[in-house]
């Protein structure tokens, strides 16, 4: 078949960003993240399916910090191919983070077929938008907005620390002061070249558009710092992606950190911000703190 990407054929290129095979059952995973989001839904003060957009899919869950005016808030988005789940399995950080100070908000954002990559990335770009403009009404600091995301949403994660598009919203070029992308498809060129682009139908511009790589802020600009993750126990390209962004990143001068959780696969890494004894959880309290 010939060296389609990085070496791999057709073939090679699918199995390294089929996920799902990678684990003997996924439904098991995506149960986690649905029993214990509702269990944060069912203890934690919280506001249910704020719309922050026009969209009918424009919804979050804000989940504040009792007592607390100046909360930092913790943005997750969540994952899915673009073209699966929703903020309800995605809020099972929020009991974790929540009683360590740090509000937390689970967005949603329309799925792919009825979105395209283009409207996805604004969408969520407006969920940051309405954070910062209503934050003090929620008790959160808008100067202390941190944005994560594991998959599909480690790529979204990637396209909120990007540079160029917070003036058009009226937001200050550091908005998201720091973030947490989780084996992020950080770079989109063998996305357009795998069997994903089958529904997600990307051009090569739209997907060097939708890059994270390929959108940095501007070399003179101020680069938010990253952790940036990944499981183990994922493919050579989950890994290769995440490693190659922090490098990319820490070349421009800006902090970075390639974090890989040993042991853990594609879709119990981002359940280590449960645990606040993990080394993410750890990290990112102290990006916070810093």
């Amino acid at each position: 078949m010939g060296d389609l990407y990085r070496g791999f054929d057709q073939e090679e290129l699918d199995a390294q960003y089929r996920a799902a095979a990678t684990v003997p059952n996924m439904q098991e995973f995506i149960d986690d993240y649905v029993s214990l989001s509702a269990v944060a839904r069912e203890t934690l003060d919280h506001v249910a399916d704020i719309q922050y957009g026009r969209g009918g899919e424009e919804s979050l869950d804000l989940f504040p910090v009792p007592g607390k005016t100046d909360a930092p808030l913790f943005v997750f988005i969540h994952g899915g191919y673009w073209r699966m789940l929703s903020k309800n399995e995605s809020s099972f950080m929020a009991p974790n983070l929540v009683s360590q100070g740090v509000a937390v908000a689970a967005i949603n954002y329309t799925l792919v077929p009825d979105a395209d990559i283009d409207q996805i990335v604004a969408e969520c770009r407006r969920s940051i938008a309405w954070l910062y403009n209503n934050a003090s009404a929620h008790g959160i600091d808008p100067n202390r907005i941190y944005v994560g995301g594991s998959s599909a949403g480690g790529h979204l994660t990637g396209m909120m620390v990007a540079g160029g598009w917070q003036e058009t919203l009226g937001l200050p070029p550091d908005v998201v002061k720091a973030g947490l992308p989780i084996s992020g498809l950080l770079d989109m060129e063998p996305i357009t070249q795998c069997f994903v682009n089958e529904w997600m139908k990307m051009t090569p511009e739209d997907g060097l558009r939708n890059s994270p790589d390929r959108n940095l802020p501007d070399t003179d600009s101020w680069g938010c710092p990253l952790i940036v993750a990944a499981g183990g126990n994922e493919t050579d390209e989950f890994r290769r992606q995440s490693e190659d962004f922090a490098a990319l990143w820490q070349s421009n001068g800006w902090q970075a950190e390639y974090l890989e959780c040993s042991g853990l696969n594609h879709f119990n890494v981002p359940m280590e911000l449960c645990k606040p004894d993990s080394p993410m959880t750890q990290k990112l309290l102290a990006m916070i703190a810093q």
